[in-house]
């Protein structure tokens, strides 16, 4: 009667455990917010799913705070973003208004100096604000079927207007239909952010290669873009994603965020990036690799 008794108890008590794991696996299957329910039966499975329900509890918690919190970081950089666009735009509306007054050959130079440093600093700020949504928002990436080589040129092509002020051309070897799985509106501003800063640094024009390798095995699509850089240029490519890195220490010329929000887009899309520089040409290739739709 005693085995008889045990296996009993020990029935019940699995019966209990099992219960438990069914529940929790409902709780993340359905992600519903249900708390465990026992029956009263065993007094240590009851202590048991009572301190589960409580760190369920603290987790739940935890997760709204997080949540709040994220909006409020929104809210607050979207506040900065507007604080700091606001003087700026009138800080250019004063150059411009010196612009058009008498200035000497000297007063002149000045005035384009300062024009300068204030386009930068709204790129920065647009960039920072830009970065900073990207990182808090949780943007899920809608991946479908996208050929690139078409991508890439359309981009290209919106672009013309910036590159011919700057007398650019664009180099681009033609290419069999490429396709991609990724978010096309990622792979846009990824794209659109790499021709920004290769119109801002390059000496030359700009090379873009779409490199993929033929066999039936390949995963990945290359997209290569190189530009002529100054002979005086120290550039560390292993940093050259981070945030704020800096290539002239004596200027504090940075290459802002462009090319951090690439990464962490591209990270979003399964892909990677890199850079390389040829020493001897002072050649500057940047690039990311997307994954092939198969």
């Amino acid at each position: 009667m005693i085995i008889v008794f045990l296996i009993i108890y020990i029935g019940f008590i699995l019966n209990q455990l099992n219960s438990i794991n069914k529940q929790l696996h409902k709780r993340l299957s359905e992600n519903t917010r249900q708390p465990l329910n026992v029956g009263l039966f065993n007094k240590t499975i009851i202590k048991l799913a009572s301190n589960i329900n409580h760190c369920l509890k603290l987790e739940e918690k935890r997760r709204l705070d997080s949540i709040n919190e994220q909006k409020q970081f929104k809210e607050l950089i979207s506040n900065i973003s507007h604080d700091l666009r606001t003087p700026l735009t009138s800080v250019k509306g004063y150059q411009q208004l010196l612009q058009k007054s008498d200035l000497d050959k000297e007063q002149l130079h000045n005035l384009q100096i300062a024009q300068k440093s204030t386009d930068e600093l709204g790129n920065l700020i647009e960039h920072f604000f830009e970065y900073s949504y990207l990182i808090t928002s949780n943007i899920k990436p809608n991946l479908e079927k996208i050929n690139i080589s078409n991508l890439i040129v359309e981009c290209v092509l919106s672009y013309i207007g910036v590159l011919e002020e700057k007398n650019i051309n664009i180099n681009m070897e033609k290419s069999p239909p490429i396709y991609v799985r990724g978010d096309k509106d990622m792979l846009i501003r990824i794209v659109d952010n790499l021709l920004n800063n290769c119109s801002k640094h390059s000496l030359g024009d700009i090379d873009i290669k779409i490199d993929y390798d033929k066999i039936p095995d390949s995963k990945n699509a290359k997209i290569i873009f190189t530009n002529p850089i100054s002979q005086n240029s120290d550039i560390n490519v292993e940093k050259l994603f981070h945030r704020f890195y800096t290539t002239d220490s004596t200027r504090n010329k940075s290459t802002e965020l462009g090319l951090s929000i690439v990464e962490f887009l591209v990270k979003q899309l399964n892909g990677d990036v890199g850079a390389y520089l040829d020493k001897n040409t002072k050649l500057l290739s940047i690039y990311f690799e997307i994954p092939l739709f198969q």
